[in-house]
């Protein structure tokens, strides 16, 4: 990329837009219309991260980082130049698109009786859950139309990789989930791979800011198995989407003092134990308390609750976690 396309992108993202969307906060406002806040990049307890919107700037008093958008991209996602470069021009693409395709694939959910009966299937029925999440449906076929009728060009859906290259929706037959500058999907039908996201970074925890706060914390894999958990009223829960976190989203556990309850799947080869494992010891050593809860031989929180479970003996799995 030329210093001239660089420069280009670096006027499209406004670092504070950046920060904001990636869940910082200012704290206090300074002279010059210059923001302080804590710091996203380290364990700040006290507010040292300046920025300063007019230069597109940050810096930090207490780690000593600062730069533009791109050099925060690098130390937030801990990614080389060039990653952080494709990172953010892939968070230009999408940011426009995101919130219309979501509305358009949460308005198809209850026009197709077999995405609702796969969601009752998988034991989600609350209506006050399906708002919460913002759960859609893919049917494919149509989403290009929609979007392109509302002015999105064809080469901006295809580099979001909301389309194929030769023009088909990349998402069809799947249950939606709009995530942070993200989409997951996941197909009702056995034919085709159960899982897919858009091209870039999964994102961090699954609606950490409605739970940054709460001193007891329950942490899964799957969408599905917090969707069970939230509508069986424990709305202390988040995921990571899979059993390994990445840089981002072990910080964000570790931005306070809290009681993280491991809820992986008890997989029958035992790796969601064993990254349970080795989750909760680099936890410790960062100062909280991790307990590892098991679920039955061969089930995920979703499958505890559609075979039987509820939230007493959910609770109860909670109450024996061990260290």
């Amino acid at each position: 990329m030329s210093r001239k396309a660089i420069d280009e992108l670096k006027l499209q993202i406004p670092l504070m837009d950046y920060l904001e969307a990636h869940d910082w906060r200012p704290v206090r406002r300074l002279s010059g219309d210059r923001w302080m806040g804590l710091c996203p990049l380290h364990d700040d307890h006290k507010p040292s991260f300046l920025v300063d919107p007019s230069k597109n700037l940050f810096y930090c008093y207490g780690c000593g980082r600062g730069g533009d958008v791109i050099r925060f991209a690098e130390f937030y996602h801990q990614v080389k130049f060039p990653q952080a470069l494709e990172l953010l021009r892939q968070w230009c693409r999408l940011t426009p698109l995101l919130p219309a395709t979501t509305g358009f694939y949460r308005m198809q959910l209850h026009r197709h009786g077999d995405a609702v009966a796969y969601l009752h299937q998988r034991g989600l029925r609350s209506p006050q859950l399906i708002e919460h999440m913002q759960i859609g449906y893919a049917p494919g076929g149509c989403l290009r139309a929609w979007l392109t009728q509302l002015g999105y060009s064809l080469p901006a859906l295809r580099q979001a990789g909301l389309v194929s290259a030769v023009g088909y929706d990349t998402y069809m037959h799947r249950i939606v989930f709009p995530l942070q500058g993200n989409l997951y999907g996941r197909s009702i039908s056995a034919s085709a791979p159960p899982h897919r996201f858009l091209p870039g970074t999964k994102g961090g925890l699954y609606a950490w800011e409605q739970v940054r706060q709460c001193p007891e914390v329950i942490l899964v894999e799957g969408l599905f198995d917090y969707a069970a958990l939230w509508q069986a009223g424990f709305h202390n829960v988040t995921c990571a989407m899979g059993n390994h976190l990445n840089a981002y989203q072990f910080r964000q556990l570790c931005d306070g003092t809290r009681t993280v309850y491991l809820t992986f799947d008890a997989d029958s080869n035992g790796s969601g134990q064993q990254a349970a494992q080795w989750l909760a010891s680099r936890l410790r050593e960062h100062g909280l308390i991790a307990r590892r809860v098991s679920l039955p031989d061969g089930h995920d929180p979703n499958s505890f609750f559609v075979q039987g479970g509820d939230a007493q003996k959910f609770q109860c799995l909670l109450e024996e976690a061990r260290p």
